[in-house]
């Protein structure tokens, strides 16, 4: 998929809502309201990796010792991390990410930049693309995201925390000026309080001061970062989305209104499920080969299991083997069903590699 040029951009920055305590929240519901941290123990020297919006009341941040935390919020419920449950969650919103655009950059497990500048979905949309992918993400994924979009990177990331938490905000190409003219220098990537400091003492706080030096006296008073600072005040940000992210699987999956009483149920939903798969594999390039296929089944008390077998051409007989296995680890209500493939890229040198031992057994 190709990108638009720095005129024609449409840049959608995603960024999750207290990743790991909402991950936390969801898979726990009588945590909702509560202040909670996700972080290390406090008497092990940990630190807090993110909190919630109830915790940050108190003044609880990312990269806060977690003792300090807990004498600025007694009540502070700590929850130690589950890296796996994370970067799952984050696999699921890639996912949903991929059905816009393949020009996606991750910049960690809970933000990513999409460019759908040439994405037909939504009437081709960027606002609409963004509000659809949002509420996918609250449906599926069970946490809610906000969205900044504009014509690039910067102002895109910008725009994302200004509806913080779950909604979204949208610079226009004629609304970029407006929009920096009052933005702090401090809000500039790279420009840290050391440089904020000296900045100010020139009287420089906003966008609006920056402007008001022509780049070359900007530059000679502030050496070559003075570039950097200068063109970015005055929205200019030619650095497209860069995507190296290959696909490992592709899935579908959904949360029933009604827990799933029995094994029976959960058989009648598979024909649904899989007519759902099929586009999703159809869009696949030839440089992808299926390995396997798996069925994640998620029971009313939140406990979850996942069974896969080795299978190039999965089918409903195979899917229904499969849930079969995964109703046994539990036999109790369901509330969630999942199928998929694992997928072996052929233009990965370690994918290649186990094709060809593969073979050769």
């Amino acid at each position: 998929m190709r990108a638009g040029t720095q005129s024609t951009r449409k840049i959608i920055h995603i960024d999750a809502d207290c990743f790991y305590a909402a991950v936390e929240i969801r898979d726990n519901p009588s945590l909702k309201g509560k202040p909670i941290a996700v972080g290390g123990s406090a008497t092990r020297r940990g630190v807090i990796a993110t909190a919630s919006y109830e915790a940050r009341k108190f003044g609880v941040r990312s990269a806060m010792a977690s003792a300090t935390a807990i004498k600025r919020c007694p009540r502070l419920i700590l929850i130690p991390g589950r890296m796996s449950v994370y970067r799952e969650a984050s696999r699921r919103m890639h996912e949903i990410f991929t059905d816009y655009t393949d020009l996606i950059e991750p910049l960690s497990l809970d933000e990513a930049f999409l460019d759908v500048s040439v994405c037909p979905r939504c009437r081709g949309s960027a606002t609409l693309i963004a509000q659809e992918i949002r509420q996918r993400i609250a449906q599926t994924i069970g946490i809610t995201v906000s969205a900044g979009i504009a014509p690039n990177k910067f102002i895109a990331k910008i725009a994302s925390d200004m509806n913080k938490p779950n909604g979204q905000y949208v610079v226009t190409p004629q609304q970029v000026d407006d929009f920096l003219r009052q933005l702090p220098v401090s809000r500039i990537w790279g420009v840290g309080k050391v440089t904020a400091q000296r900045l100010e003492k020139q009287g420089i706080k906003t966008c609006a001061d920056v402007r008001a030096y022509d780049i070359f006296r900007f530059v000679q008073q502030f050496g070559q970062f003075g570039e950097h600072i200068h063109r970015l005040a005055h929205g200019i940000d030619d650095r497209p989305v860069v995507s190296e992210w290959r696909r490992k699987s592709v899935s579908v999956e959904h949360t029933y209104d009604e827990d799933l009483p029995n094994l029976q149920s959960c058989l009648q939903k598979l024909p649904a499920l899989i007519e759902s798969l099929q586009p999703r594999l159809q869009r696949l390039d030839a440089d992808y080969r299926i390995q396997n296929c798996f069925l994640k089944m998620k029971f009313f008390d939140f406990n979850q299991t996942t069974v896969e077998r080795q299978q190039t051409a999965p089918n409903i007989d195979d899917y229904a083997m499969l849930c079969e296995e995964a109703w046994q680890r539990g036999a109790i209500p369901v509330r969630l069903l999942g199928l998929g493939v694992r997928l072996i890229d052929l233009t990965d040198d370690s994918g290649q590699m186990d094709l060809f031992e593969e073979l050769s057994d």
